[in-house]
């Protein structure tokens, strides 16, 4: 057997879109195999397809040699694929085995399904306790439960989407063993990322995908992260530069900020100090579930402050909620893009209208000015490369990646005094990561103060001349990277302090 997975001129389209056109491509048996391509490049839909979720329009699938058109994921599954998804399906108030058992068929939990979790749990170096409360787990232990889960399915083929989005570089390294070990036990993995530099260390071989055909399969490893990042777009990247670093005044600021979550499973703050400057852009690293969703609810007015403990531009702005802050030219970009940074059911135009304060080009005594916002809207879909068919559609037929942009790009053209943004890249491809790094930085350079919270550490060793790291609702001091800033906060991330 040759190919684990075969495909033949698969083709799917919606209308007019042609999401996946003539793609042909073979995954080998026990081989760790990358997808790549920008946001829009077909790489979600040509995956649905092989889990059942979709069918093509046109073309086959052989599976061992056999062929394969599941009509479910539940038939997917049956003949041995399994996947792990880039967000995760674990109901936090219940224990891990509980978890798992609820993504499995016909199975009971008893000693012996215990026993099982422990059994792939400590022959993949997996490391979780199948009683612990997944509420209570970091967020590479979470993945691990997923991974787990689908390991008891004895899987043939595991489909991993974005699995280290959000993990730490151990964590990284601690996965790339595990999926060694179930290549070398001869599972084979389709591999969807966008971090490049990990495509090259873990993969053998790689398909590129770019407006729903394929371009070119590859060894990863034969070339440059820049590249690889080059024939997926079809185009070279933008040498990020920063030639005019003006620090000015203070423009915001957090005193001593403290607040106990009202989440369950959330995360108090202690004691959080920090200063954005003039021209300068300052970051906040730190792993997932470090208190990074509590502060932000903070920052951009959706829950109150103390007095005194949030000032913007000598205002205290703690007890003014997100309209009123963006009226004052504070911008933001929050994690959660539906329903959070947009509503999933509105248009995009309407989107753009949403988030603009009362005094802007696209109202005038409170009438709405469509024009305007229509070309407001075009005008990000253009510069920020938002793959949609146009302004009307609605935010939620937008892919992750492509609504990422979107978001920020919506925030970026007004030229704030003050943008926070979280994530700013997340999900996005190495092209568009390049365009919204250079665009944060034009804007930098024109007098704004930037904020970044990011679990992205080569994002904010790439942006930032300033960066604290939050551990447990802690925010560490402010770390020069031109002063061994690489060490330090690889010390301060895992929990430890630097040396000053």
């Amino acid at each position: 057997m040759k190919y684990q997975l075969e495909l033949q001129n698969i083709c799917k389209s919606y209308g007019s879109l042609k999401a996946n056109e003539d793609i042909t491509l073979g995954i080998k048996p026990a081989s760790i195999h990358a997808l790549l391509g920008e946001n829009g490049a077909g790489k979600s839909t040509l995956v649905k397809i092989i889990y059942g979720s979709l069918q093509s329009n046109s073309g086959t699938m052989k599976w061992c040699d056999q062929d394969y058109k599941p009509n479910s994921p539940f038939e997917a599954r049956e003949k041995g694929l399994a996947m792990v998804f880039q967000h995760f399906s674990l109901f936090e108030s219940l224990t891990v085995a509980e978890n798992i058992i609820l993504g499995l068929d016909g199975v009971g939990l008893d000693s012996d399904y215990i026993e099982q979790i422990t059994k792939y749990s400590k022959q993949y170096g997996l490391n979780v306790n199948a009683q612990q409360v997944v509420g209570d787990l970091s967020v590479g232990a979470r993945q691990r439960v997923e991974i787990i889960r689908c390991l008891m399915q004895e899987p043939k083929l595991l489909i991993m989407d974005e699995p280290t989005s959000v993990l730490t570089p151990q964590e990284v390294s601690d996965l790339f063993i595990t999926l060694r070990k179930l290549a070398e036990n001869g599972c084979t993995i389709l591999y969807i990322s966008h971090k490049l530099e990990e495509v090259r260390q873990i993969c053998h071989q790689a398909t590129i995908l770019r407006g729903g055909k394929l371009i070119q399969n590859c060894n990863p490893q034969e070339h440059s992260k820049r590249e690889l990042a080059e024939m997926m777009i079809g185009k070279k990247l933008i040498n990020l530069a920063r030639s005019n670093i003006k620090i000015g005044e203070d423009v915001f600021s957090i005193n001593n900020l403290s607040k106990k979550s009202e989440e369950m499973f959330g995360v108090d703050l202690h004691d959080i100090c920090l200063t954005v400057k003039e021209g300068s852009i300052v970051g906040i690293a730190g792993v997932a579930g470090n208190g990074q969703d509590e502060l932000m609810h903070l920052l951009i007015g959706e829950k109150k402050s103390p007095e005194g403990v949030l000032i913007f531009k000598g205002k205290d702005i703690g007890k003014l909620n997100s309209h009123q802050r963006r009226q004052l030219s504070m911008f933001f970009t929050p994690e959660e893009r539906l329903g959070h940074g947009a509503v999933a059911d509105m248009k995009l135009d309407e989107n753009m209208l949403l988030s603009r304060p009362q005094k802007s080009e696209m109202t005038n005594y409170g009438v709405i000015n469509w024009q305007q916002v229509e070309m407001l809207t075009q005008r990000v879909i253009t510069d920020f490369d938002v793959q949609t068919q146009s302004s009307k559609m609605l935010a939620q037929s937008l892919s992750g990646g492509n609504l990422q942009k979107f978001m920020v790009g919506r925030e970026l053209i007004q030229n704030p005094d003050l943008l926070i943004v979280a994530q700013p890249t997340w999900g996005v491809d190495a092209g568009s990561e390049n365009h919204i790094h250079q665009s944060l930085i034009t804007l930098a350079e024109q007098g704004s103060a930037i904020l970044i919270i990011s679990q992205d550490l080569d994002e904010v060793l790439t942006l930032c001349e300033q960066v604290h790291v939050i551990t447990a609702g802690k925010l560490s001091p402010a770390v020069d990277m031109q002063d061994n800033g690489l060490e330090k906060l690889s010390q301060l991330m895992v929990g430890g302090k630097s040396n000053d």
